[in-house]
């Protein structure tokens, strides 16, 4: 396992992914991204999306078995009982894999990319916790163009996650994601030369 786990996190639609696609192109670093996890422990034929599709009925799966992402986001997202059955039972079988996958991790540093930190608590083997922030209208418009959904279920989604000062107030660094592609990357720079000088104390 790398000697540096570093938590990347973020609102919904704030640029993790980017944040993490570039840590990892242009440095090299081992990412581990909790919701790539999340799709595999769900993947056809998997034991958790047997007990989704029991619980939420047939109309959860596609023609082809999947899960039917949509439908689920529409079940969950306006249902704080129902989101909190999916995370109970999912988020167990997502923190097994992430400790699985750090610990082959070999760059000096590695990523793991928890979108709700704040929500499930920052795990004891994280060292450093960077959230990448931007403000809400950026988010909320990012959202609409990244995922073609109406204005209503965007404003839902943001609002079932935590607010932006309480995901500032666990974080030992911050990215402001909100003046384009070039200055995330300086920025980045900026971060990856910081987390370097940690690993060598």
């Amino acid at each position: 396992m790398s000697q540096l786990i570093i938590a990347l996190t973020g609102g919904i639609a704030s640029g993790k992914s980017t944040v993490s696609r570039l840590f990892s192109e242009l440095y090299g670093v081992c990412v581990v991204d909790a919701d790539v996890i999340a799709r595999e422990v769900v993947a056809i034929g998997t034991p958790a999306l047997a007990q989704i599709a029991s619980h939420f009925g047939l109309a959860v799966l596609l023609s082809d078995g999947a899960l039917n992402r949509g439908y689920l986001r529409n079940c969950i997202f306006g249902n704080p009982t129902e989101r909190e059955w999916v995370n109970a039972l999912l988020h167990p079988l997502i923190q097994q894999r992430m400790i699985e996958q750090l610990s082959s991790c070999c760059s000096d540093y590695a990523l793991v990319v928890i979108p709700l930190l704040v929500e499930t608590g920052v795990p004891e083997y994280v060292d450093f916790v960077l959230v990448v922030d931007c403000d809400a209208e950026q988010q909320y418009q990012r959202l609409l163009a990244r995922d073609g959904i109406t204005e209503s279920l965007a404003k839902s989604m943001i609002a079932a996650q935590t607010t932006r000062d309480t995901r500032l107030a666990i974080a030992n660094g911050v990215i402001q994601n909100d003046q384009g592609l070039q200055a995330l990357e300086q920025t980045i720079a900026q971060w990856h030369h910081h987390f370097l000088t940690l690993f060598e104390q």
